[in-house]
């Protein structure tokens, strides 16, 4: 229980969380965002970005090792969303809504899906939220498991090694950029939410022209 209390304590102080926790919280963090249904509070690029920034100003994390646990958990992350959706199937859209479960997140995503398509498995890794469902839905939606994997494996290595890079390179371009680092997570969160907004407002537009 204490463990856990120290968790949330750190959760969104993301220099202070991977000091504390290292690889292994970075790697459940990263999994159960992409995994499971009640991640979808857990953070994302900004916990990437700062993962980066941090190999390279202090090293207490390191680069290599950095990617490749969190690409590998970003894959099992969505695999294992993908046959929460596919075992569930259309129940899930029945499902009540929960502190750890919003239909909602559910159908926009699944308008999401309905756009994009299969590529949905790529674009979705830099969509706060839609990330978490996407798998999901692609389950429900009975993709072939073969097809999803090559999109899961290409969205997934990509998104941590653009998030992780980008803050790795800003470590080390940037004199005393840690001591700004609020400032970097400010901005990736906001870009990080375009994505989201831009949906919404297009949704937005459709339903009054309509």
């Amino acid at each position: 229980m204490e463990i856990i209390k120290e968790f949330f304590s750190h959760l969104y102080r993301f220099d202070e969380l991977i000091h504390w926790g290292g690889y292994f919280v970075l790697v459940v963090i990263v999994f159960a965002e992409t995994g499971l249904l009640a991640g979808f509070f857990l953070p994302g690029d900004s916990l990437l970005v700062t993962a980066g920034l941090v190999a390279a100003v202090d090293g207490s994390v390191h680069i290599f090792p950095l990617t490749f646990f969190l690409s590998l958990a970003a894959i099992a992350g969505d695999s294992f969303g993908y046959w929460i959706g596919y075992h569930a199937g259309p129940r899930i859209f029945n499902r009540d809504d929960s502190i750890f479960f919003h239909k909602n997140h559910l159908l926009r995503t699944q308008k999401f899906y309905d756009k994009h398509g299969a590529k949905t498995i790529v674009l979705a890794r830099f969509v706060p939220i839609v990330r978490t469902f996407a798998p999901t839905v692609a389950g429900v939606g009975r993709m072939e498991y073969r097809k999803f994997l090559f999109y899961n494996v290409m969205g997934g290595v990509g998104w941590v090694l653009s998030m992780t890079l980008a803050g790795y390179f800003l470590g080390r371009s940037v004199p005393n950029i840690e001591k700004q680092i609020h400032w970097v997570i400010l901005i990736v969160i906001v870009l990080s939410f375009i994505p989201i907004i831009r949906e919404f407002w297009i949704s937005r537009l459709e339903k009054r022209s309509r």
